[in-house]
């Protein structure tokens, strides 16, 4: 067990240096003493070497900037990619050598974290922990290398940035592709509400941690939420509602404070429920929800033949919302979760979590079908169309049966087993890994065994060449999408999914192993931006 408790580690004596490099030298001599991998020291140098490198030196530029962007119709002040969001796709072949060069011109620090990449450690992202942040005016470039084919995505990982509108997905294309298909079409899903009626992130971010004293939906009398009709799973349900959203009383029976002059409280979600999600839908009640920068009355289109073969790669990159997809008159075959080939099942629809990512194939129909995304426990969508034929355009309210189908994801992705080439090897367990997701609204107060974010002190420590099984058990009413970066781990065991991010519903757990092949100093947080942001991350740290 190399585990050591956050107590332990303080009577160690181990603190963080500046980018990373964690020493000991506590006066306490009968506490563990443990010398840390630097983000960009040998151990790293030297996993990093042994990485399949063999295609294309490929340079890419962005800037971070703010400015205007029309999301079809509506035109926002807010902060993007060279102006347009989502951010350019960034497309590679596994096997090249990556150099992107980030120059910031945002009024603040930034950074940029390449979602579900297992690259070296020094370029994942994360200020205070693998790099110093790109200070405004300044830039960076990222150099890896990538090797591992899948659908990933780019965004900043300084506080809620990427609740603005920095974001853009990143595909590593496989020189060998085992899959047969005609078109290759990335579906970005977003909720947005940077710049619409004085809004921002910042903003919904102060009223949630000012109004919720006293408003707790953790503690208020459990409701059952209503039931969705049809959805089926293909095993068994999640777990029972929790609490039901703000009921309007407070525990004790006094009124709650007015909440509707501060700016940012319009966007505070007050009856969000779904079952799908334990309960609680959420935090915020966004003005739109986008597919591919576009609110539903201007959607972007897929035009293509019928008999087609699509190849549909969903990204999730909201801030606070979870997502039921369908394709109007389809069957979806699922083929990937994050990255990942997985044994292929049949779906209706796919409930996607902030940070996950799914690839289906599905052989398209004649005629104008909507690809719907709706906001789960939200009660709105977004939407875009595929286009094979003639016939009517779906109007932007479109909410095919398919949604209330057979449903792949959330908290049944356990289910799901990984095709052979991404099934972990045999081994054994050499270290367990609890961690309890902690915290309440009272307060907006969210961490790690009851801890909140402390980049100096970590979570756990880890030894290369082992196996870890980490389990998340959720302590609160409110779900909680928990990636785990420079990783894949097997959800349930070795023959499970491979992914990066997983739902956990409130009083669930997912247990998730992976092997310790790649050092550094790698965080786990939730990838609601407003959790993470108020405290829900933690790191876990490679020994020398």
């Amino acid at each position: 067990m190399n585990s050591l408790s956050r107590r332990g580690f303080l009577a160690g004596g181990l603190a963080l240096a500046g980018a990373g490099l964690l020493a000991a030298c506590g006066a306490d001599r009968s506490a563990p003493s443990v010398a840390l991998v630097s983000p960009s020291g040998p151990q790293v140098n030297a996993e990093d070497a042994r990485r399949y490198r063999d295609g294309e030196t490929r340079t890419f530029a962005y800037t971070a900037t703010t400015g205007e962007v029309d999301l079809g119709g509506p035109t926002v002040s807010t902060w993007s990619y060279d102006g347009v969001v989502p951010g350019r796709e960034l497309r590679l072949t596994s096997g090249d050598q990556v150099h992107v060069q980030v120059t910031n011109r945002l009024p603040q620090d930034t950074t940029m974290h390449w979602h579900g990449l297992d690259i070296r450690n020094d370029m994942d992202g994360v200020p205070d922990v693998t790099q110093n942040p790109i200070q405004a005016g300044g830039s960076f470039t990222y150099r890896y290398v990538v090797d591992e084919p899948g659908t990933y995505w780019y965004h900043p990982h300084i506080g809620l940035q990427f609740d603005h509108g920095l974001y853009g997905p990143l595909i590593v294309e496989d020189p060998h592709e085992p899959l047969s298909y005609d078109e290759d079409w990335t579906v970005v899903l977003d909720d947005w509400l940077d710049g619409v009626d004085g809004l921002t992130p910042e903003g919904v971010f102060a009223a949630l941690r000012h109004c919720m004293p006293g408003m707790d939906r953790s503690t208020a009398t459990p409701s059952a939420a209503p039931p969705m009709s049809g959805v089926t799973t293909p095993g068994t349900s999640s777990a029972p509602p929790s609490a039901n959203a703000m009921s309007g009383m407070p525990m004790g029976g006094s009124p709650m404070p007015s909440i509707g002059s501060m700016p940012g409280s319009s966007a505070i979600l007050m009856d969000g429920t779904s079952p799908l999600l334990g309960g609680d839908a959420g935090d915020v009640k966004y003005p739109y929800y986008l597919i591919n920068g576009r609110v539903p009355t201007a959607p972007v289109t897929l035009t293509s033949k019928p008999g087609r073969r699509a190849r549909i790669r969903f990204i999730n990159a909201g801030g606070d919302t979870a997502f039921r997809v369908a394709l109007g008159g389809h069957r979806m075959t699922v083929v990937h979760t994050d990255g990942h080939p997985i044994n292929p099942v049949q779906a209706d629809t796919l409930l996607i979590g902030m940070g996950e990512r799914y690839d289906v194939l599905v052989t398209l129909a004649d005629g104008v079908f909507p690809l719907v995304a709706l906001a789960e426990g939200k009660n709105a969508t977004a939407l875009a169309l595929v286009r094979t034929g003639s016939g009517p355009t779906p109007p932007a309210t479109a909410r095919p049966s398919e949604l209330n189908g057979t449903l792949v994801g959330g908290s049944q992705v356990s289910q799901l087993t990984a095709a052979s080439s991404a099934t972990l090897p045999a081994h054994a367990i050499n270290d367990d890994i609890p961690l309890r997701l902690t915290g309440s609204m009272a307060n907006y107060s969210w961490g790690i065994n009851g801890e909140q974010y402390n980049p100096k002190v970590p979570l756990a420590i880890l030894t290369s060449g082992q196996r870890v099984r980490m389990t998340y058990t959720n302590t609160t009413t409110m779900w909680h999408p928990m990636h785990l970066h420079g990783h894949a781990f097997a959800v349930g065991g070795p023959n499970g999914p491979r992914k990066d991010t997983v739902m956990v519903l409130p009083g669930a757990s997912m247990t998730c192993e992976f092997d310790t092949d790649n050092p550094g100093l790698w965080v786990t947080h939730c990838h609601n931006v407003y959790h993470e942001n108020a405290g829900m991350m933690g790191v876990l740290a490679y020994q020398t």
